[in-house]
C-alpha cells in the first residue's frame, strides 16, 4: 500500500512541520506509515525504499529473533543489514534493544536514499514520531503530548546549520510504543536519528513524574545529544545548548 499527497489524514499524534514550499505525502506499509516532505510528490520511489528496507530487516529477525525481542543491547553482527547495525549501535550507547531505534533508523535511511540519488535537495522523513530532517531553511516541530495543557503549543526550532539532524519522540501515555515512563512525551535532538529514537526510549523510561527530572539531567552528561525536552502534565524539562524552544499555535 501507497498513499500520495492528495489523499492522507494527518493522524492526531503526528508532529506538525513548518517547512513553507515543501510537498507533503505519505508512505504506509504494513505497521510502517510514514509522512514524507520533499520537493516534489516521491510516494512511488520511497515506497520501493521503505519495501527494500523492511524486508532486508524482516529477513534478518526471522534468522535472529533475539534482534526483535531484546529489550537490552545486543552484540553487533557485522553480517547484518546496514540499517540493523545501526540500530545495534545506537541501542548500545542508549542501553536499549535494538528494536528501540527501528523508526529512527528507517526514517533516516529512506531519507539519506531520496537525497542521494538526486530526487530532492530537501527532504523531512516521519515515522511514528520519529522525525529526519535535512533541509536548507529552518524547521519548527511542534510537540504532541496527549492531554497535557502544553500539547501543541511548544515546538523546537531547527536551525539551517544543525541539519540534518533528528527529532525523536517516546511517550508513557500517547500511541502504541513500550515506555516504561509516564512523560506524555519526550523529545531528543541529535545529528543521527537511529540514536535519537533509542535515547528518547531510554530516557522516557526514566520518567514517573516531574520529580524525576533531576535523573534526566543526571543521565545527560555523558550523551551525544544536542537537547531534550520531556512534558509531564504542566511541567516541562529542557536541556541544551542547541535547544530553541518556541510558542506554536496547532490546536
Amino acid at each position: 500500500m501507497r498513499v500520495g499527497n492528495t489523499d492522507f489524514e494527518l493522524r492526531t499524534y503526528r508532529t506538525a512541520f513548518y517547512g513553507e514550499g515543501l510537498i507533503p505525502f505519505r508512505v504506509v506499509y504494513r505497521e510502517s506509515d510514514l509522512l514524507l516532505l520533499a520537493e516534489k510528490d516521491l510516494s512511488e520511489e520511497a515506497f520501493k525504499r521503505l519495501l527494500a528496507l523492511r524486508q532486508s530487516l524482516e529477513h534478518y529477525i526471522l534468522k535472529h529473533p533475539d534482534f526483535l525481542s531484546s529489550l537490552k543491547p545486543l552484540p553487533l553482527d557485522p553480517q547484518a543489514p546496514v540499517v540493523a547495525q545501526k540500530m545495534f549501535r545506537a541501542a548500545q550507547k542508549a542501553g536499549v534493544g535494538p528494536m528501540a531505534a527501528v523508526a529512527g533508523a528507517i526514517a533516516e535511511e529512506l531519507g539519506r536514499a531520496l537525497l542521494a540519488e538526486g530526487l530532492t535537495s530537501e527532504i523531512v522523513v516521519e515515522n511514528g514520531g520519529d522525525i529526519f530532517l535535512a533541509t536548507k531553511r529552518e524547521v519548527t516541530v511542534a510537540i504532541w503530548a496527549g492531554d497535557s495543557p502544553l500539547s501543541g503549543k511548544i515546538g523546537l526550532r531547527l536551525k539551517r546549520k544543525l541539519m540534518p539532524c533528528a527529532v525523536c519522540t517516546s511517550s508513557g501515555t500517547v500511541g502504541h510504543s513500550l515506555s516504561l515512563g509516564r512523560a506524555d512525551a519526550l523529545c531528543v535532538i541529535a545529528k543521527d536519528t537511529a540514536l535519537a529514537d533509542a535515547y528518547a526510549t531510554s530516557l522516557a523510561n526514566l520518567v514517573k513524574g516531574p520529580e524525576d527530572f533531576p535523573k534526566l539531567q543526571k543521565a545527560l552528561k555523558k550523551t551525544p545529544l544536542l537537547g531534550v525536552v520531556c512534558v509531564v502534565k504542566d511541567k516541562l524539562f529542557a536541556w541544551g545548548k542547541d535547544l530553541e524552544l518556541v510558542a506554536t499555535n496547532t490546536h
